[in-house]
């Protein structure tokens, strides 16, 4: 026991020598960057890193030693980049971001573009981001939504992004890389379905239900104690709706949200037959304009990281280190290349602070084609 002790001992005083020559170390790199700085020179400055690693490493006396010593002086040097960046943001040699702070986004005389139909999930976010007299138009697809605000059709579009249940629609994801279209606002419309019908019309006079087949199998639950009826797929719920409404048929009814009946002039039959608070969807608003409101909280990035162990870790560190509340991490295939991908994240923050340049102005020099894609 007293050999433990003093083996214990001989590591705390060596653990005090690291943290002293660590601080010397942080205080050159200080100096480094003024130095940086008067000349404009940038921080990250791969190929001396990886030389410098090479050398370090050939100093261990074995395999495992080596990758210590690897591991140990890339963080060391990603925490001395780090605090270059923080000088650099101090300094005010940072560099401004190419996003305009506005009190808010404009919402009179504007124009609208959202996927979908009338009376579609989609047409309800826009109308509880935007209200009910904005003059707006739909599209049958998400790209052409982009397509419209990028020629100028629309300022701005509604489309949804994630689903609680069933995820991400990734075709969006890609399309925030391929179009010059920032987010500057999100609504959660939750998946609350009702029977709807016309005006008179009551369960007893139900003989058919339309509805897309996913609403149809969200709702088995209530539409199994009415075997009687006869349930019938459609392209989608509002729809369904639309064809109750035109058919004036009191034997007829769809699954549809209630925003579909009162659009329609159609009566709720029963209400919340399927109604999940963990079943919502989340819809982005998107500009062509690189604008974010005052106050916004939510920021938006994509990237990409050399294919080399521990890229993604080290980019993923500047959160850490800037004390930044990363919320979401996805990941896409790159098109064109096998087995490499696009990292998507949402983190808390608002690109007026100073720990979210921190973060930014790292992650733009160590990853590859970084993109803002917004602060909403």
């Amino acid at each position: 026991m007293d050999r433990l002790l003093e083996l214990r001992d001989e590591i705390d005083e060596i653990d005090r020598q690291i943290v002293d020559l660590f601080e010397k170390r942080m205080d050159v790199s200080s100096q480094v960057a003024e130095y940086k700085i008067s000349v404009g020179k940038k921080v990250f400055d791969k190929e001396r890193e990886h030389a410098k690693l090479d050398t370090l490493t050939k100093m261990a006396r074995n395999d495992f030693d080596r990758h210590g010593v690897r591991e140990l002086f890339s963080q060391i040097m990603s925490m001395s980049r780090k605090l270059q960046y923080q000088l650099l943001t101090e300094k005010g040699a940072a560099g401004r971001l190419p996003f305009i702070e506005v009190e808010d986004i404009e919402r009179e005389g504007i124009r609208v573009v959202y996927q979908g139909v009338e009376g579609a999930y989609s047409h309800a976010a826009m109308r509880e981001y935007f209200g009910e007299k904005v003059n707006a138009f739909h599209v049958p697809k998400w790209r052409d939504a982009m397509e419209a605000i990028a020629e100028g059709a629309a300022d701005y579009a509604v489309l949804p992004i994630e689903n609680s249940s069933a995820g991400i629609v990734a075709d969006n994801y890609d399309l925030l890389v391929d179009f010059e279209n920032y987010i500057v606002g999100e609504q959660v419309i939750p998946c609350e379905h009702a029977l709807v019908g016309i005006p008179g019309a009551s369960l007893s006079d139900i003989k058919k239900v339309y509805s897309h087949q996913q609403a149809l199998s969200q709702c088995e639950e209530y539409l199994d104690q009415h075997r009687e009826w006869q349930l019938i797929p459609y392209d989608n719920t509002a729809r369904a709706a639309l064809k109750v409404a035109r058919d004036q048929d009191k034997s007829k009814a769809a699954v549809a949200s209630k925003f579909a009946a009162k659009l329609f002039g159609l009566e709720v039959l029963q209400e919340h037959i399927y109604y999940n608070e963990a079943n919502s969807t989340r819809f982005i608003v998107v500009t062509n304009q690189r604008i974010f409101r005052k106050g916004a909280g939510k920021i938006s990035i994509c990237f990409e990281v050399p294919h080399r162990s521990g890229s993604l870790y080290n980019i993923l560190s500047h959160f850490i280190y800037n004390n930044l509340n990363m919320n979401k991490i996805e990941s896409r295939p790159k098109r064109g290349t096998n087995w490499e991908y696009r990292f998507f994240i949402d983190f808390d923050g608002n690109l007026n602070e100073s720990a979210v340049k921190n973060a930014l102005r790292g992650i733009r020099e160590e990853a590859t084609n970084m993109k803002i894609l917004g602060n909403y």
